[in-house]
């Protein structure tokens, strides 16, 4: 099924008997997602309204990343955040995932670059962020509810993005000799002194990186205050910045696993992981390898641990039953047969 109009998918989903999985570009795309009868979202592609004035952008689900990228970039501009989406994902996978990169300690999050969407519910009803409203869901944060929903509580048919200017020069400071422990406490650093950084990671054999981004003057000034900042660390030198693209981990020997978490409790997390194969955002993301089959129990406070690759769906353990009832709440609302139910995995 590939829909081209939202009321060809209304119709879909009004007419369905069973489950359905709307797929784009396959996002970051669970084990155990995308099972049963496939809308392809490719259909529903192409620029709404783009106001490069007004750092403005409305884009319709199915169309790529690289596309939007590509008209962008004619007029110096670039999404308002950083997507960590693989090539070919789409505008709706991307905002359904929340997809966010190294820039989100810096400009956030993809939801907080959303200024509004339209959907599709389970129910086959079409919705519009700040025009219609639903019955009985007034009140809710459309943006917060869709974005990260992962497709359980509507189908995403259009969203509207800011945009911002392309940074004339981007540079990467990297400290090679610290470890992933060692490096929160740099990245932390970096992160809480008056540096505007763009980037806070850690890769194997790269040790800590940090970007910073803007006009030539500033970007120098602050490379050389980061660098007497950081110098009881270790050595330092300075890298490409397209060791980025290298944050998300494109496969792992076993299952790959993301987690996210306090950069604080990373170290206690290490004791019982494996060294990560990439770690975002100051340390509140850790990318790891377990074998396969392999649950993480993990002591987080304030966060949680997903599997992004494997060969085989998981059965974890139920949320907590305020959160149950949550999301019950939720879905019956929005999905009251069923036919947008997604199997999630959270640990």
């Amino acid at each position: 099924m590939r829909p081209e109009s939202e009321e060809e998918l209304a119709h879909i989903l009004r007419t369905a008997s069973a489950p359905v999985s709307a797929i784009g570009g396959g996002t970051r795309l669970w084990p155990g997602e995308g099972e049963g009868a496939r809308i392809d979202m490719t259909g529903l592609s192409g620029l709404t309204l783009y106001e490069p004035e007004a750092l403005t952008l409305v884009v319709r689900a199915g169309t790529t990343l690289e596309e939007v990228r590509r008209v962008l970039a004619t007029e110096g501009q670039m999404l308002a955040f950083e997507p960590d989406a693989r090539p070919g994902s789409t505008i709706g996978g991307v905002a359904a995932t929340n997809s966010s990169g190294p820039r989100r300690v810096q400009a956030g999050a993809c939801r907080d670059a959303m200024l509004g969407l339209r959907f599709v519910t389970g129910a086959g009803e079409i919705v519009k962020n700040g025009g219609r409203v639903m019955k009985n869901v007034t009140g809710y944060d459309l943006v917060k509810l869709l974005a990260g929903s992962r497709g359980a509580l509507g189908v995403l048919t259009e969203v509207a993005l800011k945009t911002a200017p392309i940074p004339p020069v981007s540079r990467t400071l990297a400290l090679p000799g610290l470890g992933p422990e060692a490096a929160v406490a740099a990245l932390t650093s970096a992160l809480t002194g008056p540096y505007d950084v763009s980037g806070a990671g850690w890769l194997p054999g790269q040790g800590a990186l940090i970007r910073v981004e803007g006009l030539e003057g500033s970007v120098d000034l602050r490379m050389t205050s980061l660098r007497e900042r950081l110098r009881a660390f270790g050595e330092i030198s300075e890298v490409e910045s397209a060791l980025w693209t290298q944050m998300v981990p494109r496969e792992a020997e076993g299952d790959l696993w993301r987690i996210i978490c306090h950069p604080s409790e990373v170290a206690s997390l290490l004791k019982s992981l494996p060294a990560p194969l990439a770690m975002d955002w100051g340390g509140g993301l850790l990318w790891v390898s377990l074998p396969a089959g392999e649950v993480p129990r993990l002591p987080l406070f304030n966060g949680h641990a997903a599997r992004a690759t494997g060969a085989t769906p998981l059965v974890l353990p139920a949320p907590h039953p305020v959160i149950a009832k949550l999301n019950a709440d939720l879905r019956q609302k929005f999905d009251p047969r069923g036919i947008l139910s997604a199997q999630k995995e959270t640990a």
